[in-house]
């Protein structure tokens, strides 16, 4: 389940946790559209637990319809924010012209969910708050994070209203992962929201790169190209990780790696100014090891060139031997329209919009190509159609035939499956007295439920779409 959001009414104040947008099924993304159960304006202060859009996305539409007060984060979630909302104010206006210009929308004239202005005033109101600082957000309403390790500045919310103390879940992340460091522990909580993207799953056994080594290796062998739809906020980092790795012990080819994606490269030179608060196994490295050498032909190549330069050093600890970042939509074009062996990185994870859809047109009816999945692919996605078989996907109104093979690398995963939920639940030294099973497909819900009841002995609940508890 995505779009979360928990709102908190102590009776005298209303404080909402996450503003996520709703996506992959019709029917949820239709959610997104309904009027907010109280006044935008009622909501005295926001708390985000991190900075992917299924937790923040909803924010700018809060902020147009009157929401003034301060939103809580991380600094880390203030650093990314300002590269996902208003992107996503961008792509909510040109869909809307874009329908407008074709007349495929039952509206007249359709609108966009919200602006990128509006995303702009909502990063103004963000308020950076460190790991484990106690601050007051509302009266008699406190709130500290924890480390989630699930993104950069991801957290879990612990808030503390009267003589109780609410943990709020935003996603958990896994342990003895590169880049980003394990989840903190927590001891105690009364009433504890926990996640359930995996709770029906056990990812696969760390293989040290193993399986990327081959697919790659396979791939590069039939002449083909790697495309790896990935989320441009958390997952390209890992995967470069690997790639750069097992580049440095020779067990994939050294191969040009082409990061197609503006925002992910924006995010990657946020991981590279916050070093200090990821994995210790991400060092540095000198600033000018991976800039372009060689004589350009005339002023214009000089430019690029140094315009690349300048992204390769701003993301240099993730840098393969061949690594090349691709900013402009002409030079996205070229990539699409080249058939070297190579690996294309590009957004969105889900394959459902964005520079990865070229790609795959492209790439999706030539059997020497591999498409690479290295995440989570909900219900109602291109991505879920792909792993699950089709053998035809719709892309900008054509049929396009799946000879490409499809691959799917869950290791990768920064959701905690449900033996990790277990591993971090067992830092608690008492059980809470009702833990929320959220976030997951209902069957991955009903499975974690039940396994924490089984092995921990917990009280669980799984409460509806707009459910109301009461919180004794």
């Amino acid at each position: 389940m995505t779009g979360s959001k928990y709102l908190l009414d102590t009776g005298t104040s209303k404080v909402l946790i996450d503003a996520g947008l709703f996506q992959g099924l019709k029917e949820l993304r239709e959610r997104n559209w309904l009027p907010f159960p109280i006044p935008a304006s009622e909501i005295g202060a926001i708390v985000l637990t991190h900075a992917h859009l299924d937790h923040c996305g909803y924010l700018p539409r809060l902020v147009s319809q009157g929401f003034r007060g301060r939103i809580f984060c991380t600094p880390g979630t203030l650093d990314l924010c300002r590269i996902v909302l208003p992107d996503a104010g961008r792509i909510q206006e040109e869909d809307a012209a874009n329908a407008n210009r074709h007349g495929y929308s039952k509206h007249a004239p359709a609108l966009p969910l919200y602006t990128e202005t509006d995303a702009f005033r909502a990063i103004s109101q963000l308020q950076p708050v460190g790991y484990d600082r106690q601050v007051p957000v509302v009266p008699g309403v406190e709130v500290d994070f924890v480390n989630a390790g699930h993104l950069l500045g991801s957290a879990y919310a612990r808030i503390r209203t009267g003589d109780r103390t609410i943990l709020f879940g935003g996603d958990l992340g896994r342990f003895g992962r590169p880049v980003l460091p394990d989840p903190s522990s927590v001891t105690e909580a009364d009433f504890l929201l926990v996640e359930s993207t995996y709770g029906n799953r056990v990812h696969q056994q760390d293989d040290d790169g193993t399986q990327l080594a081959e697919i790659i290796k396979a791939t590069a062998e039939r002449g083909g190209r790697i495309i790896i739809p990935s989320f441009a906020i958390g997952r390209v980092e890992e995967l470069l990780y690997w790639l750069k790795r097992l580049e440095d012990d020779k067990r994939i080819p050294v191969l040009p790696v082409f990061l197609d994606s503006p925002m992910a490269i924006e995010a990657l030179s946020r991981y590279q100014q916050r070093l200090a608060e990821l994995d210790p196994d991400m060092k540095p490295e000198s600033q000018d090891e991976k800039a372009p050498h060689g004589p350009a032909d005339h002023e214009e190549r000089v430019s690029e060139r140094q315009r690349h330069a300048q992204h390769e050093r701003q993301v240099c600890a993730f840098c393969t031997e061949r690594f090349r970042t691709i900013s402009t939509a002409a030079e996205s074009k070229q990539l699409t329209q080249s058939k070297m062996p190579a690996i294309v990185i590009s957004a969105s994870g889900m394959a459902t919009g964005g520079r990865v859809l070229h790609h795959l047109k492209a790439g999706l009816p030539d059997s020497r190509n591999t498409v690479l999945f290295v995440g989570y692919q909900a219900a109602g996605t291109r991505g879920r159609q792909l792993v699950d078989g089709e053998k035809v996907v719709k892309i900008h109104g054509e049929m396009i035939p799946v000879q490409a093979r499809v691959e799917l690398v869950e290791s990768m995963s920064a959701h905690a499956d449900s033996t990790e939920i277990l591993r971090w639940l067992g830092g608690f030294t008492k059980p809470p007295r009702l833990t929320f099973i959220v976030h997951g497909e209902p069957v991955a819900m009903e499975a974690l439920a039940v396994t924490i009841h089984d092995r921990l002995g917990w009280i669980t609940k799984m409460p509806e779409h707009g459910e109301t508890v009461t919180l004794g």
